[in-house]
């Protein structure tokens, strides 16, 4: 891992598309049916909830608040929707999507795209963080100022997979370098105690989780943020092109109500705070509202967009470096990855 990235990156493809930024989810029992390995959910019928699920691939957590709130405010209901949510891991979250354990996962676009490159007809109907939140993190006062200054720095990050590994590959190829030009160490999720300690000039994490834990216990940090380098398609609303199609009211509504919930959440945060107290044991306040107040802004982008918004110009950028970086193979009709035909 040290001299060379593309070989070993590539052989693990994501780990099997899995690990994925917030990603992996716990299979529970699915409440769609099933027909040819894809998921088939009946269109709702008034008076008559349709039963949908979604599967976050993380434990209970305020950056899915939007969901929450949806299922909270009845706005789920509202819309003729039994929806279930599924937490937790497993090691393939779209490929268990396309089994039929879930009707909609919450998965990144390069997550995606390698799904399809294996052939899973997969669709992102709504992209709900409009920018990637990945970064390279620094003390305060290092002397790495730009991404140039990493030649021959040490870099710890989770491992050989996921939105971490994506960025920091994102991050280094920016700056035209390679892994041979630094010395990067899986350290798993200890990026904080790694940087605390000085064990590393630089640590990759999350934009709205390590930074915030850094400065509370007292190291003031600067970010090097993947979405000021390359555009990468972050977490979304994916479903199966079998669903869309034979479901479009379902998924419609699903996405619409989602995004309800979304926007009441960056309206009133300590609302949204109180309300996912019921879906997140243990909750702590005042961590919770450090984190939804960084992620805010990731939901909303430059604001230019609607929220749910799949930019074009950013599923090009991003299908291209990936196959650059010979994570993917070229695309032959990139619109058949996403769709803004079901926003509100």
């Amino acid at each position: 891992m040290h001299t060379r990235h593309r070989l070993p990156f590539f052989a693990s493809l994501f780990m099997l598309v899995a690990l994925l930024s917030f990603n992996l989810v716990a299979c529970g029992s699915s409440t769609p049916t099933t027909t040819g390995g894809s998921t088939t959910t009946p269109t709702p019928t008034p008076g008559k909830l349709t039963d949908v699920s979604i599967a976050f691939g993380y434990i209970p957590d305020i950056q899915f608040s939007p969901f929450y709130v949806a299922q909270s405010k009845g706005y789920y209901k509202a819309a003729g929707l039994n929806v279930t949510f599924h937490h937790g891991f497993v090691n393939d979250l779209i490929g268990s999507l396309v089994l039929g354990h879930d009707t909609f996962v919450f998965a990144t676009g390069d997550e995606e795209l390698v799904a399809r490159s294996k052939n899973l007809p997969v669709v992102n109907v709504a992209t709900i963080y409009q920018r990637y939140p990945v970064s390279l993190i620094v003390p305060a006062n290092s002397p790495i100022r730009t991404l140039a200054d990493l030649k021959g720095r040490t870099i710890g990050e989770p491992g050989q997979f996921g939105a971490t590994y994506v960025g920091l590959l994102a991050l280094l190829n920016s700056a035209r370098l390679s892994f041979s030009d630094v010395r990067v160490s899986s350290i798993g999720f200890t990026q904080v105690t790694a940087l605390l300690a000085r064990r590393f000039d630089a640590v990759v994490g999350y934009s709205n989780n390590e930074p915030l834990q850094l400065q509370k216990q007292g190291l003031a940090v600067r970010t090097f943020n993947v979405s000021d380098y390359q555009p990468l398609v972050s977490n979304g609303l994916i479903t199966t092109e079998d669903t869309l199609r034979n479901s479009p009211r379902v998924v419609k509504a699903f996405v619409k109500a989602t995004l309800q919930g979304l926007r009441d959440v960056i309206a009133n945060p300590a609302a949204a705070i109180s309300t996912s107290q019921s879906y997140i044991p243990g909750l702590n306040v005042a961590n919770a509202t450090a984190v939804l107040q960084a992620t805010i802004p990731i939901w909303q982008g430059n604001g230019q967009n609607p929220p749910g918004f799949n930019d074009s110009s950013t599923w090009q950028s991003m299908t291209q470096f990936l196959v650059a970086m010979k994570i993917i193979p070229p695309v032959a009709d990139l619109t058949q990855a996403y769709t803004n035909a079901e926003l509100p």
